[in-house]
């Protein structure tokens, strides 16, 4: 049974007008892959889903290319974070939303009292909180739906669908990172994108730089994080498959001249998922992937993987 806010947004769809031809799939650009991944699901073959940056890239950095500008005009709904994620592509977006639907997902999401903040920055980081992220699919959802009122119907199963294997990851996070004993819970990045992670599920996060990668970290950073690695016994940080890994290194020097013996405990993906096609490149397989090198290198065992978001 659907449930009732997208029995509205069924509802709402078939009120709004699509734009272009009905029974062609809506063109979607998506800012990122985390946001590609839930629309692609939610719309299954109504959307042909693209997304703007790619595994690898950063979203804090990005700069459009020559060859973006058509995937700009291809879109006709574009998908994006905000809450300052996309950085430098502020204005291109601002720009964008006087000419076909522009949707803030992460900013209509989540409501301002469960953001995180970094200073005066909101931060952006939302998807490594799934129960968080879940709140993504329904905006997701409406829009699409708006667009492609004959889809609507199709877009809300696929909705409760996309709900209930996220509801499903977050139980195998929560039992999962339940198995990391209780004076190891220190998860220790190359920058800070895991604090709604931490939150969530009872880690204590420190990041070598801040919430955006756009500076340097400084020696008085790397330094204050190995005097926190060493007084705690951190067994193992962690480097980043966007952010370049020289800061991990440092920081591993500079604990080691403390007297403290710390592994590289794998790479996580933060701003970006795995590449097309592997278990890693899908919302789902990222956070899996994650969760199963944090809880393994801070001494944990992962639980075992329900089918739905087994690889």
């Amino acid at each position: 049974m659907l449930r009732p806010a997208l029995v509205i947004l069924v509802l709402l769809g078939i009120l709004v007008p699509a734009p272009g031809r009905a029974d062609a799939p809506l063109r979607v650009l998506a800012t990122v892959g985390m946001i590609a991944d839930i629309a692609r699901q939610v719309a299954g073959p109504c959307a042909q889903v693209e997304t703007l940056i790619g595994p690898g890239a950063d979203p804090h950095l990005f700069t459009p290319a020559p060859s973006d500008i058509a995937k700009f005009e291809r879109a006709q709904i574009i998908l994006y974070g905000g809450l300052h994620l996309e950085g430098r592509l502020g204005d291109i977006l601002a720009r964008l939303a006087r000419s076909r639907p522009t949707v803030a997902v992460s900013e209509e999401a989540v409501p301002p009292d469960e953001r995180l903040m970094a200073g005066d920055m909101p931060d952006p980081h939302v998807w490594m909180a799934p129960r968080l992220w879940r709140g993504t699919v329904a905006v997701i959802a409406r829009a699409l739906a708006a667009a492609r009122p004959d889809c609507a119907l199709r877009i809300g199963i696929n909705a409760e669908a996309t709900l209930a294997r996220i509801d499903t990851l977050d139980r195998w996070v929560v039992a999962s990172v339940a198995t990391i004993p209780p004076g190891q819970r220190h998860l220790v990045t190359a920058h800070d994108a895991f604090a709604y992670f931490g939150r969530a599920y009872g880690l204590e996060v420190n990041g070598i730089q801040g919430i955006s990668t756009s500076s340097e970290a400084a020696i008085a950073d790397i330094d204050a994080i190995a005097t926190l690695v060493a007084r705690a016994h951190v067994p193992a940080v962690f480097v980043e498959s966007t952010v370049n890994p020289r800061t991990v290194s440092a920081l591993i020097e500079a604990a080691a001249a403390r007297g403290a013996r710390v592994a590289i405990g794998g790479m996580l993906y933060s701003d970006a998922m795995g590449a097309d096609g592997t278990p890693d490149g899908s919302y789902v397989g990222m956070i899996r992937h994650n969760v199963e090198v944090i809880v393994t290198a801070l001494g944990g065992t992962p639980a075992p993987l329900p089918p739905d978001i087994a690889p």
